[in-house]
């Protein structure tokens, strides 16, 4: 939400306090709603109790999944494809024995030994192949690593989509079931996928990693989808399979060719996530679930993948390992480097404005922004001398002086209309620079085809995330930000808070747009959100009009918050934050109950992206029959029709 300096003040402001308090609100719903099946635990579950809490396949889960499957309308065959090498016996057996425990029947295994040295492996699978007729098997002369074996294991599928199964990991009971359900969902489904934890040794469960929707930015820099992904047949094929020399990334480098030219859009139906964990990825010495820093060829391999994706979408850009296990892009701005204007509200604050200024000046490399200063009001002698000052010593500083009642919306509204720049900047007068190629960044993100608003990486004074993406708390909550308090040299929850990946909304305090979208869908709502939550209706109207919001960690500026905003202690005031509520949740209603980018699985109660305490989703009902579904691409007019007629925003569910 919007971080603006109304006033001088300390002490914890009245809007803070009743946020939190509709936040509080908000998990006692949730926990009224799923009351009969689960009370809050008093202190956070480890993950062997959330398992036996939310995921066991046993008792009422079993029953729903079982009345699932009868009630399905049709049953595809689905293919598994299971590449092989010298694998641990013990371990390939039980592999195999969690697909013939599918609840789902209408299967085939397809598994090609790559010609293993041990002479146990190929009699084991030709017994298991006659055991089971679904069971496939195809015995290579020889050895071709990976994507060889895999793709000679390919040629004998038969279904209408295809996943992959390591060796030694382990299928979800439930897994081809959820994948059949949601096909028959979105008959159109190229790509499937789901959320998967880890498995050691001794079969301890550990490790969640609960996805995002659909996320094209954040696959650039890992492959989140991983396991387990199904992926329609005919598309793999017509793409060759997998490729030789990516050995490492063979199935990331893949996801990016299948995925290229897709609805971008995270429910368009192209690219289906199923929220819920259909699979277990073994831990042991020489696996890459332990991380790929021991396997160098897979990093290059990721890259080489990440790059050549780029090519042939034709996007300017140069993919470089980030040094983490997943990969950067560093994106080439628009040549000649287009008109910015950088829109700075302030009223008084001598001391941060300068700061802000002064770094904006001093540090940017940016070659072409200019700055509009909107004094809202200032009375200090100090502030009003530097004003003077700044704008006689330097050309690209103007001051527009505007002295109507603070309203943050409307000032940047006017501001906006004030200046020529092709992108608009809305710079909180707290911010301060970090990374001088800040500018850079945001600008050619914001210059990609489908991107709407960008956000950068905040920090506190010391140090400290501020904003690592805005994520929706629920139509009380409203909003949050994701990995809040988080230390800076932090990857946070899977890497997340190091990588760059789309999300719902970006904060105010740094956002970079083109123009031309902020007007297509009206700018920020000066009639209902004056202060707060506009930044976050802005980037709703914005990925309702088929846009999607991106935030970067590689543009880092300080937000010093703390000091710049004043107490929100007043009736008048306290009254203007329930209505803002008010309107977001009645415009918005059930798209902040479900957010793309977050999963519901992860806590809305905190803002540092762990498992919630009570779930959004169980294994009782289809994950999608409550799902709010985002409007069309050409949804732009429509929105802003509504939005300035205060109407509600219509709603789609699956």
């Amino acid at each position: 939400m919007t971080e603006h300096q109304e006033n001088q003040g300390g002490g914890a402001p009245l809007w803070r306090r009743m946020l939190e308090r509709l936040r509080q609100l908000n998990r006692e719903r949730l926990q009224r709603r799923h009351r009969v099946r689960v009370a809050r635990p008093p202190a956070p579950l480890s993950h062997a109790e959330w398992i036996d809490r939310f995921d066991r396949i046993e008792g009422e889960n079993l029953e729903a999944l079982e009345r699932r499957l009868q009630a399905l309308p049709a049953r595809p065959l689905l293919s598994l494809v299971m590449p092989v090498y010298n694998p641990d016996l013990r371990w390939l057996d039980e592999a195999i024995a969690s697909v013939r425990r599918q609840l789902y029947p209408n299967w085939e295994l397809c598994i090609a030994d790559d010609a293993s040295t041990d002479a146990r492996v190929l009699p084991r699978l030709r017994e298991q192949a006659r055991r089971d007729p679904r069971i496939r098997i195809v015995a290579r002369e020889t050895n071709g690593h990976i994507s060889a074996c895999s793709n000679s294991a390919l040629a004998l599928v038969r279904g209408s989509h295809v996943g992959w199964i390591d060796q030694d990991d382990l299928l979800r009971e439930h897994a081809l079931l959820l994948m059949a359900e949601a096909i028959g969902r979105w008959p159109q489904a190229q790509v499937l996928y789901s959320d998967e934890d880890k498995i050691d040794a001794a079969g301890v469960r550990r490790e969640p990693y609960f996805k995002p929707d659909w996320n094209p930015e954040l696959l650039l820099g890992q492959n989140y989808p991983s396991h387990f992904t199904m992926i329609a047949t005919a598309r793999v094929r017509r793409l060759g399979g997998l490729r030789a020399g990516f050995e490492g990334a063979q199935d990331h480098d893949l996801l990016l060719r299948c995925t290229e030219g897709l609805d971008p859009r995270p429910d368009g139906g192209d690219v289906v996530h199923i929220p819920h964990i259909l699979y277990h990825w073994r831990m042991h010495q020489g696996s890459t679930s332990t991380g790929d820093a021991h396997k160098s060829y897979a990093a290059r391999a990721r890259v080489r993948a990440v790059q050549e994706h780029l090519d042939r979408r034709g996007l300017a850009g140069q993919a470089v390992d980030d040094g983490r296990g997943g990969c950067r892009v560093i994106w080439a701005r628009p040549d000649p480097a287009p008109r910015v204007s950088i829109l700075v509200p302030t009223r008084n604050g001598l001391a941060l404005l300068r700061t802000c200024l002064d770094s904006v000046l001093a540090l940017t490399t940016y070659p072409n922004y200019e700055i509009l200063v909107i004094d809202n009001g200032s009375d200090d002698p100090a502030t009003l001398d530097y004003l003077a000052d700044i704008t006689r010593r330097d050309a690209r500083v103007r001051v527009m002086r505007d002295d109507r009642p603070f309203n943050y919306s409307a000032l940047n509204n006017a501001a906006a209309r004030r200046t020529d720049g092709e992108f608009l900047v809305l710079l909180n007068n707290d911010i301060e620079v970090i990374t001088p190629e800040w500018l850079d960044e945001m600008v050619a993100l914001a210059a990609q085809d489908g991107v709407g608003a960008v956000g950068a990486r905040l920090l506190y004074g010391d140090g400290r995330l501020q904003h690592g993406g805005v994520i929706l708390l629920g139509p009380r909550g409203i909003a949050g930000h994701a990995h809040k308090f988080l230390a800076r040299d932090c990857a946070g929850y899977m890497g997340r808070a190091m990588l760059l990946q789309s999300f719902s909304a970006v904060t105010a305090a740094c956002l970079v747009l083109r123009r031309v979208h902020f007007d297509a869908v009206g700018g920020l709502d000066e009639h209902h959100l004056a202060v707060a939550f506009n930044d976050v209706d802005l980037c709703l109207k914005l990925r309702e009009a088929g846009l999607r919001n991106v935030w970067t960690p590689h543009a880092e500026l300080y937000h010093h918050e703390s000091v710049s905003r004043g107490a929100d202690d007043t009736p008048a005031k306290a009254e203007r934050f329930r209505g803002e509520v008010e309107c977001m949740s009645r415009r918005w209603g059930v798209r902040l109950e479900r957010d793309p980018a977050y999963s519901p699985w992860l806590a809305l109660e905190r803002e540092d992206m762990s498992r919630a305490d009570v779930p959004r989703v169980s294994l009782l009902e289809p994950w999608f029959l409550t799902a709010p579904m985002i409007s069309s691409p050409a949804a732009a007019d429509r929105i802003r029709a509504q939005v300035l007629a205060d109407q509600p925003v219509e709603t789609e569910t699956a």
